[in-house]
């Protein structure tokens, strides 16, 4: 593909944003040439600062011969229809976290997307983190033997003005929920990325800090894999003054600790059990064993860049570059629908077992098994 994949954009507040920029940021790559937005002064805006036409109408957008792609940044619970919209347009799409707010609308982008034959992916950005990545290649490599627990912490703070800043945040039907749908879904997804198919959830929700919200700003879970491996959630966005997202694996053979973006301790055992370096071409560990050191030199993430909504990480360019290669090569993208469809059917099964107090089986819920 050697014209840039030229993209609308339909949502200009905060993630808009930063979507904007992630396009900007592949040079000739990639273009935006369209903001969307019905507050017609946001989209004049974030037009004028990357050489763009406006609108206030999607299907205007979406009509125009001049757009291959459209970034999706409206409210999660209007996400699978714009998207749905974009594919049957002959559109590529990149959707914002979360894919929607319900499962049945997983399923419904899923087959407009089989219907369009185009690419979709869904923001999960921190997939792309050199951390994440070096932990999801030392586990299917079996670096770190059969695979026993992993806990995904997510430790952060939003304020009473933040909720109240759009009538939409904290809803169930625009928001889909609180402290996990719309902040801790990447910490979760990361855990399912690593620890492999989901079965069972049993979870309990709480908004213990905040008012006039509908959802929690408080979840805790249980999860059982198929494998036999267990996972704990725990994700708040009432832990004054907002600590870090966290992210454990265990195996038999080697631990991992991923925290704010940062690998801050892995170890793999060797053949025969002693503290050497793993494949990757460590030498040498820590006191405690730590290897992440050797493993990591020198690499720093974009800091903030997960408590901070506004923040670009090179992981957010990333997955746009993902997206237009894949486009240009004709393969799925690193993140599908699939992948964001099981993610959030965990997190709306946490939210189904706290309303029931019982535990809930995945394998008949989960609209598109990986």
């Amino acid at each position: 593909m050697t014209a840039p994949l030229r993209f609308a954009l339909v949502g200009c507040g905060v993630i808009g944003q930063v979507h904007a920029r992630s396009i900007a940021a592949l040079g000739g790559r990639a273009r935006l040439v369209l903001t969307v937005d019905a507050v017609a002064d946001r989209a004049e805006k974030l037009a004028a600062d990357y050489g763009a036409a406006h609108s206030t109408s999607v299907a205007q957008a979406l009509a125009g011969e001049d757009v291959d792609a459209v970034a999706v940044c409206t409210p999660s619970g209007l996400h699978a229809e714009t998207t749905i919209a974009a594919l049957d347009a002959g559109k590529h799409v990149v959707v914002e976290k979360p894919l929607d707010v319900t499962v049945a609308a997983v399923q419904r982008v899923e087959a407009a997307r089989l219907r369009a034959g185009r690419t979709v992916t869904v923001i999960s950005q921190h997939r792309f983190d050199p951390a994440s990545q070096l932990v999801h290649r030392a586990v299917r490599a079996g670096e770190l033997g059969r695979l026993t627990s992993g806990v995904a912490s997510i430790a952060w703070w939003r304020s009473q003005d933040y909720y109240d800043s759009g009538d939409w945040r904290g809803t169930w039907r625009l928001d889909g929920g609180g402290a996990l749908m719309n902040q801790g879904i990447h910490t979760v997804d990361l855990l399912v990325w690593l620890l492999g198919e989901p079965v069972e959830v049993f979870g309990a929700t709480g908004c213990l800090a905040h008012r006039g919200i509908e959802v929690e700003d408080t979840a805790v879970a249980t999860i059982r894999f198929a494998s036999g491996a267990l996972g704990i959630v725990h994700g708040t966005t009432a832990a004054y003054p907002g600590l870090t997202a966290r992210l454990q694996v265990h195996g038999d053979r080697g631990s991992a600790i991923i925290d704010n973006d940062e690998l801050t301790y892995f170890h793999a055992a060797a053949p025969d059990g002693s503290a050497a370096a793993p494949a990757y071409g460590a030498s040498g560990t820590g006191a405690d064993g730590n290897q992440a050191a050797q493993l990591l030199p020198r690499v720093t993430q974009a800091a903030g860049a997960g408590s901070d909504p506004t923040a670009l990480s090179e992981a957010h360019v990333d997955q746009y570059r993902d997206f237009v290669d894949a486009v240009a090569q004709g393969r799925p993208p690193l993140v599908t629908v699939a992948d964001a469809g099981r993610t959030l059917a965990v997190v709306r099964a946490i939210y189904d077992s706290a309303l029931t107090g019982a535990p809930v089986s995945l394998t008949s819920t989960n609209p598109t098994p990986v």
